[in-house]
């Protein structure tokens, strides 16, 4: 049998499964960095506040892909858009790179 589903379905249902990878939120300069623990020095996804840009992890893509058969655009594109829509902030791009993001964690004193 085959199901039929509007882009907005899917959208729930990938955000309903990155909202339970239960990204932690960790705010440096200009970046707002999700990470999966406390103790990780790597993030999966970087919101950068001054350009809009989301950076992406590839894994997290690939992760996306093979669970929900998307390609890696579209991967991208529905990843921003929870991005956007966790933040409350607008996404102007979804660039993506193949290593994990170090976090920059800035002395605020």
């Amino acid at each position: 049998m085959k199901y039929i589903i509007t882009e907005s379905q899917l959208d729930n249902i990938i955000f309903r499964y990155l909202d339970n990878q239960d990204f932690i939120q960790i705010e440096s300069g200009d970046s707002i960095y999700f990470v999966n623990s406390e103790g990780d020095e790597y993030s999966q996804i970087i919101y950068n506040k001054n350009s809009g840009r989301c950076f992406i992890h590839n894994k997290l893509i690939d992760e996306i892909y093979s669970f929900f058969y998307l390609d890696q655009p579209d991967s991208k594109e529905v990843i921003g858009r929870w991005v956007e829509n966790t933040l409350n902030m607008s996404v102007t791009g979804t660039p993506v790179r193949n290593a994990g993001f170090r976090m920059r964690v800035e002395n605020t004193l």
